[in-house]
């Protein structure tokens, strides 16, 4: 007789390939169109991240690329997941808010619930919004509103904590702070003020905390699948901390996505949830098993 043995689904990370990246507009202190990105070196960056995805076990899905639209490629842009529900981006710059519809309809077509937000509250999905465990941590000032945050908790009925980020170059959560299990995290301390360096020191267990350098490096704005956390290379020290905390760290060259203010974590958008949110559901799949 045939039964049926439950497996674990893969980890969905949504990408879309940089054919029609580069710096086109100004809108982060990285960006400048004097200093332009080498767009198939892009390229081949860009598939060394995915090849390294796929090898830990993700299945990538694919947004495809739109000519005149070189931010699309930042997926994790796109809206902050939670179950099946996506709260859509508003972005605060107008040459990004081209991308809204898209993500809109590739979110609809995929079976999520797109809730979005009034046109006066800006938010920048999973680039400012992260969970360790239950909690939201929240980045606002730069790019997204503390209003929007408190709005979007009371939709998801979770718990939020703001953090005010101070550093125009640390301008999205993501690219200073990334959680690597529901009671573990990196961080860059001078991206954020001292009230919120508090918040995260007495609400995270381990605060692994990031040198300026290799915050510069985009070391903070790092992929995570479960032990396993993927960072543009130039981070040494990160990646001794790392293996120290029981994690395996890995690297792979981003430079050409740094000259836009984005790298690992910019190119992903998590779909089933990310490894620190406590929420996040690994749905079993059945397989037959012969008698």
């Amino acid at each position: 007789m045939n039964e049926s043995r439950p497996l674990f689904a893969p980890p969905r990370i949504l990408m879309c390939s940089p054919e029609y990246f580069g710096i086109e507009y100004e809108i982060n202190p990285w960006m400048s169109r004097s200093r332009q990105a080498d767009r198939q070196l892009a390229l081949l960056q860009w598939h060394g991240l995915a090849d390294m995805l796929e090898s830990l076990g993700v299945m990538i899905e694919r947004l495809h690329p739109v000519a005149k639209l070189p931010d699309l490629v930042f997926t994790a842009n796109a809206a902050l997941i939670f179950k099946k529900k996506a709260v859509l981006s508003h972005f605060k710059h107008t040459e990004r808010q081209r991308e809204e519809p898209l993500f809109h309809d590739w979110l609809t077509q995929h079976g999520f619930e797109v809730l979005c937000l009034p046109e006066d509250h800006f938010f920048e999905g999973a680039g400012d919004a992260l969970f360790v465990g239950d909690t939201l941590y929240a980045g606002y000032r730069i790019r997204s509103d503390v209003r929007s945050e408190q709005l979007i908790a009371a939709w998801l009925g979770c718990r939020v904590l703001a953090v005010e980020l101070v550093d125009p170059y640390f301008y999205h959560l993501d690219t200073c702070f990334c959680p690597l299990s529901t009671d573990s995290a990196i961080f860059y301390p001078g991206a954020f003020d001292t009230y919120g360096i508090e918040v995260l020191q007495s609400s995270i267990p381990l605060l692994i905390p990031v040198r300026e350098e290799e915050a510069r490096a985009f070391a903070c704005n790092a992929v995570v699948v479960g032990k396993h956390v993927i960072t543009n290379t130039g981070a040494p020290q990160l990646q001794r901390d790392l293996r120290n905390a029981g994690f395996t760290p890995h690297e792979t060259p981003l430079s050409e996505f740094v000259k836009a203010g984005g790298s690992a974590k910019c190119l992903t958008l998590r779909l089933d949830g990310e490894n620190a949110a406590a929420w996040r559901e690994s749905p079993a799949i059945s397989q037959p098993v012969s008698p």
